[in-house]
């Protein structure tokens, strides 16, 4: 067994943070701790607080799990790039154009990667227009926020203007997007090479936080019952989408499978939760890691990627 204290040195595990998915970041940061710690690692958690660099002072290496902003989107890279720490997943560009969705579509769609169409909206009026362009049903996003935090599916165009006041009062842009009527399937990613896809379902309109995080009525079905050859595509334009948007390291790419069996790039995520809930360890599992072994692997790419 290699001596991950040496390997490694003394690493800060950055969970909790001032975004929405605070609560989250807690739990997905404390399962990671607890996982480095029963492999060996010279792990401590760090609830971060802003404005407080000195919290990273000592530390060789940071595993990174604050989700949201603040955390997932350049800023806490580029402190960690000033200080030169070594982190875990996606780098300071990878990292501002994930968390923006309406960035993340319009790479894609540069590079003819098929993601439902979408407009940006400001007020209610444009709202109504986009409603018009699009057709219902559409679902309304904040641009900047995770864990399904401020969406809602709108099927009615009396609805649109309170799913436009939810988003807005995120502090974000906001997006209106074109629903894709199909199952939702998942792809995680681990230092360039995918986990088993795994597909999702919800009774709830669709997989919100509560599906996310709370409800035990949520079912995930991995291995996720495609074709071999549909979860190698999948799979496929998972890591050129992951790859097109400069994310590196681990993360997790979203998709709508059709009923024609088109796929539609949803979202990437850079920092994924890591709760009991959680995607990324689940896929992981089939792929026959315990969750101590993903987080040591996920830690490995803090030596590859961001030194």
């Amino acid at each position: 067994m290699p001596d991950l204290k040496q390997q490694f040195g003394k690493v800060a595990v950055l969970m909790g943070g001032w975004s929405a998915e605070r609560d989250v970041s807690l739990q997905s940061g404390n399962a990671v701790l607890n996982g480095l710690l029963e492999a060996g690692v010279d792990a401590h958690g760090i609830d971060f607080k802003k404005a407080d660099a000195s919290q990273l002072l000592g530390y060789d290496r940071v595993f990174n799990i604050l989700h949201g902003r603040g955390g997932e989107d350049g800023v806490v890279q580029g402190l960690m790039e000033y200080l030169g720490i070594s982190y875990t997943g996606t780098g300071i560009l990878g990292s501002a154009l994930a968390m923006d969705k309406i960035r993340t579509k319009e790479i894609w769609l540069n590079k003819g990667m098929r993601t439902p169409a979408f407009r940006t909206v400001n007020d209610v009026a444009e709202c109504e227009q986009a409603i018009k362009e699009l057709g219902l049903p559409v679902i309304v996003k904040p641009a900047l926020e995770g864990s399904s935090i401020g969406i809602s599916k709108v099927e009615n165009k009396t609805e649109i203007g309170t799913a436009f006041e939810l988003a807005v009062a995120c502090k974000s842009e906001v997006m209106i997007e074109q629903w894709i009527d199909g199952e939702e399937y998942t792809v995680s990613i681990l230092d360039g090479k995918t986990l088993p896809a795994i597909r999702l379902q919800t009774p709830n309109q669709f997989y919100d936080y509560e599906a996310k995080y709370i409800s035990d009525t949520t079912e995930y079905i991995c291995p996720c019952g495609l074709p071999e050859e549909k979860e190698s595509e999948l799979t496929g334009i998972a890591i050129q989408a992951f790859n097109a948007i400069s994310a590196n390291g681990w993360g997790r790419i979203d998709f709508m499978l059709d009923k024609e069996g088109l796929s539609w790039l949803i979202e990437a995520n850079t920092v994924p939760g890591m709760t009991d809930h959680s995607l990324v360890p689940m896929a992981a599992k089939q792929a026959g890691y315990t969750f101590s072994e993903l987080v040591v692997e996920i830690l490995k790419t803090s030596v590859e990627e961001n030194v």
